[in-house]
């Protein structure tokens, strides 16, 4: 789809940081673009999660099987893998205007014929129109704070859009399933098609450009193949293992060919003078290494969220809202530490805050590795809201710290590289540890004999082995932290302020270290 045909408004000039940034305050076309990003990217990760509690009514009514069901949701993890490679390019090629009206006029399209189908086919195809819609949402804000706010105020910044992230997967399922109970599932997507609209006006209204483009800038259309037979494959092969055995075609061929495809796609990134994906910034240490970081807590992160409603609705007999309102707490303080993250980050530095967040994050994992038949429900409600509080501390100050590594040009590449780790490890997470907690409950049961319970028993069993392979990661990630990031706040700031004086030949490197 071209957009280089809408430059709406004649607002297509981009706003330098010093017009975006008036005596230190953002001025108000700044505020106004962050909000409108931000409210869409919480739209988009609301909408994500939003459909959960509706999938049992619209499995029945079109009277289609549990796992064609799940494909409502499976899709946006699926998407969002195909379309993160390509926000580097889209960042480069389009301004944020073109990018963010094109996309809410793609979501609304597909929320308007999920709304209106009548067949399970044109739902999934609406669905799949809405994570197309939202697939580059995040890296997008990501890139316009990052343009717009400088060094000592990112973190923040970043902190306080973070919420966006964490707020909206709390209240989506949760809103979800009191829509589908009072007006049926189709009232969801008629809510998506409003907000879609309401977005969509808001860009063309109120949305400025922050970052300059290059219209020469052109693709690797081969590499976006790869990325998508490789991405896509690999995701759909393990978005298929919860549901088929490994050995199925249905899971193991699409691994290979994604696996296979992901290869060909970072060998051809190398020795492509014009990369889709610039994996050079992987050669700056401290961003690889806070990109291991991220993908770790994604990683450790995701797998709990499909574990522990196993545990509390299969293994304990509770209710889907009494599950969901275990879970709730975590969000919130997910939330929280985000916002006061932020802060600390400016304000203290990345290594003690993401040391504190991520032996936060052990220790909750750990707590919760400790559940059996009789545990007071409500300690899984605590260890997950101080394992979401970690994330919180750690998640936003590490992927602020890492991106404040890299040279502004390359602020685009290293968001779509540090996005795709992050949703590939998030993608992958769950999968792996339900495959970890099946094997771990099939050898218990074994051992069990005719014992009473023994198949809730062997059960609980590998959930708790699942989750101390989760903390065994947390721990990896603590002392990667603990070992890799070093410096204050501002210390990815000097040593770029450093590099900068070096090329214009003001100072000597030593003279600015001994200050």
């Amino acid at each position: 789809m071209k957009m280089g045909g809408i430059a709406l408004l004649g607002r297509s000039q981009a706003l330098s940081r010093d017009e975006a940034m008036v005596n230190g305050k953002l001025s108000h076309a700044a505020l106004l673009s962050i909000a409108i990003l931000t409210i869409i990217t919480f739209v988009g990760n609301f909408t994500q999660l939003q459909l959960t509690s509706a999938l049992p009514t619209i499995i029945s009514d079109f009277h289609i099987s549990v796992t064609n069901g799940q494909w409502l949701t499976s899709v946006f993890q699926l998407v969002m893998g195909v379309m993160v490679p390509l926000t580097a390019f889209f960042t480069k090629r389009f301004s944020t205007r073109q990018i963010v009206i094109t996309s809410m006029a793609v979501f609304t399209i597909g929320s308007i014929i999920s709304w209106l189908s009548q067949s399970f086919v044109l739902v999934l195809a609406g669905r799949t129109l809405e994570a197309v819609g939202t697939g580059v949402m995040w890296p997008v804000l990501q890139i316009t704070v990052f343009s717009i706010y400088p060094l000592s105020k990112r973190g923040v910044a970043m902190g306080t859009v973070g919420i966006a992230m964490s707020v909206a997967p709390a209240i989506g399922p949760t809103l979800g399933g009191w829509q589908t109970d009072f007006a049926g599932w189709r009232s969801i997507f008629l809510l998506l098609t409003v907000l879609g609209i309401l977005c969509l006006l808001a860009s063309v209204f109120g949305l400025r450009n922050f970052s300059e483009t290059d219209k020469q800038t052109n693709t690797d259309f081969f590499s976006v193949g790869l990325s998508v037979f490789g991405f896509g494959g690999l995701m759909f092969g393990f978005t298929n293992i919860e549901n088929y055995p490994i050995t199925s075609p249905m899971t193991l061929l699409p691994m290979l060919v994604g696996l296979l495809g992901i290869i060909w796609f970072i060998f051809r990134q190398f020795h492509k003078e014009n990369p889709l994906l610039d994996l050079s910034v992987l050669k700056n240490r401290r961003f690889t290494i806070g990109t291991i970081c991220a993908a770790l807590s994604f990683f450790a992160f995701s797998s709990i969220m499909v574990i522990m409603p196993l545990y509390i609705q299969t293994d304990r007999g509770f209710s889907a809202t009494m599950s969901g309102l275990i879970m709730l707490p975590g969000a919130f303080g997910m939330a929280i530490a985000q916002f006061f993250g932020g802060r600390a980050l400016d304000r203290f530095g990345a290594r003690p805050v993401a040391i504190t967040g991520s032996w936060m994050l052990l220790l909750g994992t750990a707590g919760m590795s400790l559940v059996s038949m009789d545990t007071w429900i409500w300690w899984v409600s605590i260890c997950q809201f101080v394992r979401q509080v970690g994330m919180g501390f750690v998640l936003m100050p590490i992927t602020t710290w890492s991106l404040n590594c890299l040279e502004p040009k390359d602020l685009s590449a290293g968001s779509a590289v540090t996005n795709t780790v992050r949703q590939i490890a998030g993608a992958v997470g769950a999968p792996v540890l339900v495959i970890l907690l099946e094997t771990f409950t099939t050898m218990h049961a074994g051992t069990l004999g005719n014992e009473p319970h023994a198949q809730v028993l062997a059960s609980v069993f590998g959930v708790q082995w699942a989750l101390r392979v989760s903390s065994f990661i947390c721990l990896a990630m603590a002392l990667l932290i603990y070992f890799g990031v070093k410096g204050d706040g501002a210390g990815s700031g000097r040593e770029m302020t450093r590099r900068a004086l070096r090329r214009m030949h003001i100072v000597h490197a030593p003279a600015i270290q001994a200050r």
